[in-house]
């Protein structure tokens, strides 16, 4: 008898049972997603554990007994934000020091919120921290905001370019390392990987972070149907119903694909038994379903050079965020206010969210405080027109070298018969290059790692 027991937010999927039958309706879902729902795969015999489940598995590998050992909760208990902010710096600081241990820390920065409370937390235990950003080639010098974060706390810090048509170097390697769980222009890392083995020994990543630690938006009575809807339109991509619905017809697949992902999307909000906060109900389905099946597919290309560690996902955050008041979680309170109180220098450098305002005058965002620089802002697009790449499949789909690799893999490949007519993969292309580039996008993102898929499977 093997028994596993899955974290709370699993930071890779483990499998089970046989590759033999292809699951076209979990295939149409990833196509309107961009990850698998629930425990699907591609398969209709094969299955991902779930979060926070114990599985028995017996010698031969037969599935004996699952069971859930956490479910999320809403139980706050009350007390004042400045207790709550103590008790998530010890906490916090804790999880950080146990993961790392005396490991030289390679920390990924940016202008945000969760890698500035890990830069502060590990300064303040002193861990050997080597910190990088990274900027589009022909974007915005987002670096700027990580170096000087990495700057006021005495970390070596490494400017990384994500260039131009990397992908096609590189994309069969990392179709083999995400298992085509995902596609292909969301791990930017990809395009510097190589470089991680010289800066250090161990990854502390601030994935879900902002999940974790702010509100989802509603009000905390929004009934349920509302729910459903909003979290239909928050996990569906743009494009994305077109390209399923376009599938579901192509494999001849019973009923109605949108009615079909609005009753398992329903199903498995109805299972969530959270019902006096529906911010709280919502953050525990994109905990459940969103952070393993998406956030947590391509950190295994981090994992693919050094060890991964992950302090917002620990067992015991989970905990701690089921027992704070909403309130509380909401506008990101807890995180301005442990850098506030930990490194006030480090809140002093602009949010990027809110630049050019800090976490001490990010509340003035707004007029007439911030027209200044709404005015600045303008011009200084207006005068540099080149710096507008935002995107990563802008710098891998456009320009035409890029173009030539990404039709190789639509139209040249035999694989691609698995899935549409080359008139049907023609249309979307071509919507693509003349309609809405950010539209579609999605759409031939996907197509493109289904090719690779079907490619690397030989189906």
């Amino acid at each position: 008898m093997t028994t596993i027991k899955t974290p709370i937010i699993p930071t890779k999927s483990t499998f089970f049972g046989a590759q033999k039958t292809l699951d076209y309706q979990a295939i149409c879902v990833f196509s309107a997603l961009g990850f698998f729902l629930d425990d699907d795969t591609y398969y209709k015999e094969q299955k991902v554990l779930k979060p926070g489940h114990i599985y028995n598995f017996s010698d031969n590998d037969m599935l004996v007994k699952k069971e859930p050992y956490f479910k999320w909760h809403y139980s706050p208990q009350e007390r004042p934000l400045n207790q709550v902010i103590e008790e998530f710096s010890e906490l916090f600081e804790t999880i950080v020091k146990q993961q790392v241990g005396d490991k030289k820390v390679i920390l990924p920065l940016s202008g945000g919120l969760d890698s500035r409370t890990q830069a502060v937390a590990l300064s303040r235990i002193s861990a050997d921290v080597h910190s990088y950003s990274y900027k589009f080639q022909g974007g915005l010098n987002e670096s700027a905001y990580g170096e000087k974060i990495a700057k006021a706390c005495g970390f070596p810090f490494q400017d990384f370019t994500v260039r131009s048509g990397y992908l096609w170097d590189c994309i069969d390697q990392l179709a083999r390392i995400n298992g085509c769980y995902s596609e292909f222009t969301h791990p930017r890392q990809m395009a510097f990987v190589n470089q991680y083995n010289q800066m250090g020994n161990v990854f502390s990543l601030g994935h879900w972070g902002d999940v974790l630690f702010d509100d989802m938006g509603v009000k905390d009575d929004l009934p349920f149907e509302q729910q459903v809807d909003l979290l239909l339109k928050k996990v569906v991509k743009k494009g994305g119903l077109e390209l399923a619905n376009i599938l579901w017809k192509h494999w001849d697949l019973l009923g109605d694909f949108e009615d079909y992902l609005y009753e398992r999307i329903k199903t498995l909000h109805a299972n969530i038994d959270i019902s006096n906060s529906a911010n709280a109900r919502i953050r525990a389905f994109k905990s459940l379903y969103w952070a393993p099946r998406w956030t947590s597919v391509n950190l295994s290309v981090f994992e693919s050079e050094s060890k991964v560690t992950l302090p917002y996902y620990d067992n015991r955050m989970c905990e701690f965020i089921s027992r704070v008041p909403e309130r509380f979680l909401a506008k990101r309170q807890i995180q301005i206010g442990y850098i506030k109180e930990r490194f006030p220098e480090v809140a002093r450098i602009p949010w990027q969210a809110q630049r050019p305002f800090n976490l001490y005058t990010y509340h003035r965002n707004h007029k007439p405080w911030n027209l200044p620089y709404r005015i600045y802002n303008k011009f200084s697009n207006m005068l540099n027109s080149q710096s507008n790449i935002q995107r990563n499949w802008e710098l891998q789909f456009l320009g035409e070298e890029n173009e030539h690799s990404l039709k190789q893999y639509l139209f040249s490949q035999t694989s691609m018969e698995h899935i549409l007519s080359k008139s049907e993969m023609s249309d979307f292309y071509r919507k693509f290059k003349e309609e809405n580039a950010v539209t579609y996008s999605h759409p031939v993102s996907m197509l493109l790692t289904l090719s690779l898929f079907f490619k690397q499977q030989k189906v």
